[in-house]
């Protein structure tokens, strides 16, 4: 058995950085613990305050993993809520150019990107050049160590990869200069954003932050689509206290509640203990008790309190759940749904088949699929209401889906809330307010970079 070791590693989520974690160690033996967490690329920021920042926002991942090899150390470690929902949250990078990988061959690719950033942030790889190949960054340079082995790397971030090696600087600068002559720069290329955030994230911070029980919660008066998630159930009962017309249902595992018009065409479906990401509220219309839905919209766990009591209070209102059954959607109804965007100001742009509107600070956005539209019966996910990063970029904050037949009298209530109403959030007074535990930019594509010699 392990000898306990007098040293207790806190880990949380970092106070600015999206992705980060920190960890605060005490206790007469805290030397250890520091040592096995530096080890493991946890940099020391202040005196007993390690932080791990990476380029691939798996830092919950292997703060998990170094928590585990912590206390088979015999090393008492204390993880708090956050971050244990932050270990367990699942994600994928968005429009990842190898999508055949499975998660941990993802984290496989994602390490030795890792590790080739770290080597050349150490001063283990010495970069002679670097060019744009049309598609992401490419490099030559040559390891300090290891022989002098001399690499052509292709990609940037947790994409970054070892494509070419050769036997010599001299070689693998003329090879490099044979195909990106044009492009070729010195030295390193710039520091992307994530490897900039990476550093500032490690750059030493005030210990007492870190340490000491946090500030008292501030509220801040912030736009609605900013404003905290607030308690979901609470609302729920208030709302059904406050409309009779509506009935409470229960089902079997208490896991759900029903609110059902007394009409029985409107049924609102709340699931409690829901994860953040997950839908949360389901709300259909019916043309008669017995009939298959005329439309549908969800809401994730995380959608702002305010904006789901104004959807609640539109509902109760009793006006437009009717839609034109199985008609298309057309560019009046459109028109009608995101006018209150228009005169706010909303960036409105169009790719393809989306449309969307953004908000001018880029924090919420709407987004219209005009090919899901033409398919009113099937009930797909045509329109979208998010905040944080946008449903084309990743996982959001939050987001509402509704589908072709959502009448536009309730999608501009919502738009008019989104663009002009307010809500509140909680922060921490020091602590910079973070909006996801996102899943960071999209990926670049990978292309194999062509080479005019190697060595095995």
């Amino acid at each position: 058995m392990t000898a306990p070791i007098d040293a207790h590693v806190r880990l949380d989520t970092h106070p600015t950085h999206p992705s980060a974690v920190q960890a605060v160690v005490t206790g007469s033996q805290a030397r250890i613990a520091v040592l096995a967490l530096e080890a493991g690329g946890w940099s020391v920021v202040a005196p007993g305050v390690l932080v791990l920042a990476r380029i691939d926002h798996e830092e919950p991942y292997w703060a998990n993993d170094a928590a585990t090899h912590l206390v088979a150390g015999g090393i008492t470690v204390d993880i708090t809520p956050q971050l244990r929902e932050a270990i367990v949250e699942e994600w994928t990078w968005p429009n990842y150019p190898m999508p055949w990988c499975t998660r941990s061959e993802i984290r496989e690719v994602s390490q030795q990107a890792q590790k080739i950033h770290d080597d050349i942030q150490h001063g283990q790889l010495l970069i002679h050049a670097h060019a744009h190949d049309g598609h992401t960054t490419v490099a030559v340079g040559t390891y300090l160590h290891r022989g002098g082995k001399s690499v052509y790397l292709h990609g940037e971030d947790h994409l970054r990869q070892i494509a070419d090696t050769f036997d010599s600087p001299a070689q693998a600068l003329l090879a490099f200069e044979k195909v990106h002559a044009a492009e070729m720069r010195p030295g390193p290329a710039p520091l992307t954003d994530t490897e900039r955030e990476a550093i500032a994230a490690r750059s030493v911070f005030d210990v007492t932050t870190a340490t000491s029980a946090p500030a008292p919660a501030k509220p801040e008066t912030v736009p609605i689509y900013l404003a905290d998630a607030g308690d979901h159930d609470a609302l729920l009962d208030t709302f059904l206290d406050d409309h009779g017309e509506f009935e409470k249902w229960r089902t079997w595992s208490d896991d759900t509640t029903h609110a059902i018009h007394e009409s029985q065409t409107l049924r609102i479906e709340r699931v409690h203990e829901t994860p953040a990401h997950e839908t949360a509220w389901t709300v259909a219309a019916y043309e008669t008790p017995v009939s298959e839905r005329m439309w549908v919209l969800t809401a994730t766990g995380a959608t702002p309190a305010p904006l789901l009591q104004d959807l609640l209070t539109h509902l109760a209102d009793g006006e437009g759940w009717d839609a034109a059954l199985g008609a298309p959607v057309n560019e009046r109804m459109v028109t009608a749904a995101t006018r209150p965007l228009s005169g706010a100001g909303w960036k409105h742009t169009v790719d393809g088949r989306w449309i969307r509107w953004t908000s001018s600070d880029g924090n919420a956005g709407i987004q219209f699929d005009a090919f899901a539209a033409q398919h009113p019966s099937q009930n797909q996910a045509t329109w979208t209401l998010w905040a944080g990063t946008g449903p084309d970029q990743g996982r959001p904050t939050w987001s509402i889906t509704a589908s072709p037949q959502t009448p536009s009298s309730l999608l501009a209530s919502l738009a008019e809330s989104l663009a002009h109403e307010t809500g509140t959030r909680q922060v921490q007074q020091g602590h910079a307010p973070r909006t996801s535990l996102a899943s960071g930019p999209p990926a670049p594509a990978v292309t194999a970079g062509p080479s005019a010699s190697r060595s095995r």
